[in-house]
């Protein structure tokens, strides 16, 4: 999963990127893109790892990239960077005298959409084009190219209609506004509160930080991070909160495999069957899948040991079309 960080100059990006990744840059280097991989935290993942005393604890991962500013390339196509990107955190400043968190997240969306627009029409002016030579068109795409251009004219983000989205026809285009968004306000270090957003807090996923304070606290030790939360009140780090809807935005979910030699976490996308699910481990495993066994997160916590719960009937098998719940522990049975 890689997540682009993005947002006005000043927003910043460069800071909220380092509190997320607690990384610390050289700022002589800022036209370059900065990807950070982070592990996902799971107290699910640690209670397991103590359970199973395994050789490997491997948690979850999430990737953010910040890109890079300045350079030629990026003033030609300053979103190119991000299209590959499954979602986006859009950083809008809420710090300094002039706070106009509102018209800020605005003029960014408003980009997004003419950038959308402009793909959108090159590829049904080719469309027609081609017919116009003889060549067959998929109608279904045509239709679908038609709605988007109505939507983005109409200054709607295809995000705000989940059809147009997840529309399979459309993924290779990699459109900017059908990504899942999460909009990230930066407060003033003495400043939690939620700004006024009017309308914006009712269709987006919103999240305030304060991002100087992140900063810093990423910089500390465990030690004295604990006493740094507690005397500014913040309940969990940055990169917990914003990883944690970031699963949310994206419709991701986790399950577990475990054992002597390895407890590990897994990510899948809510609504993946088993046999999916099993692909994600490795392709062997999918290709000659026989059954999933299968006990939820907290049933094993309730029985104490997987002995115990198969005793009590909560290991199940499943077969190819169960659609794995988040927690779910399974052990694949396959043969290849």
């Amino acid at each position: 999963m890689k997540i682009g960080i993005i947002g006005l100059p000043m927003a910043g990006r460069l800071t909220v990127f380092e509190a997320l990744t607690r990384q610390s840059g050289d700022p002589g280097s800022r036209s370059e893109d900065r990807l950070a991989v982070v592990r996902v935290p799971d107290e699910r993942v640690d209670i397991l790892s103590r359970m199973f005393e395994p050789q490997k604890t491997i948690y979850a991962q999430v990737e953010y990239l910040l890109p890079g500013v300045g350079s030629q390339k990026r003033e030609q196509n300053p979103w190119l960077p991000v299209k590959e990107c499954e979602a986006l955190i859009h950083v809008v400043r809420n710090h300094g005298a002039e706070r106009r968190p509102l018209a800020d997240f605005a003029a960014v969306d408003q980009e997004l959409i003419l950038s959308d627009l402009v793909q959108v029409e090159k590829r049904l002016e080719r469309l027609e084009l081609d017919q116009r030579r003889g060549k067959k068109m998929n109608p279904e795409e045509h239709q679908l190219l038609n709605d988007c251009r109505k939507l983005l004219e109409g200054e709607i983000p295809l995000r705000h209609r989940p059809e147009m989205a997840e529309a399979k026809l459309l993924r290779g285009f990699t459109l900017l506004t059908a990504k899942p968004m999460l909009a990230v306000f930066n407060n003033e270090e003495d400043d939690a509160a939620v700004p006024e957003i009017g309308e914006v807090a009712g269709r987006e996923r919103c999240l305030v930080l304060r991002g100087r304070l992140e900063q810093d606290l990423s910089r500390m030790s465990a030690e004295d991070a604990g006493d740094f939360m507690a005397e500014y009140d913040i309940g969990a780090s940055a990169m917990d909160r914003v990883i944690r809807l970031s699963y949310e935005v994206l419709g991701l979910a986790s399950f577990f495999t475990v054992g002597s030699d390895e407890v590990r976490a897994w990510t899948i996308r809510q609504g993946t069957p088993a046999v999916e699910a099993a692909g994600v481990i490795h392709t062997d495993i999918q290709k000659g899948f026989i059954r999933a066994e299968v006990i939820a997160y907290d049933d094993l916590m309730a029985a104490g040991s997987m002995a115990e719960a198969r005793r009590r009937g909560t290991v199940r098998l499943e077969g190819k079309t169960y659609v794995v719940a988040d927690g779910d522990i399974i052990n694949f049975r396959f043969n290849v």
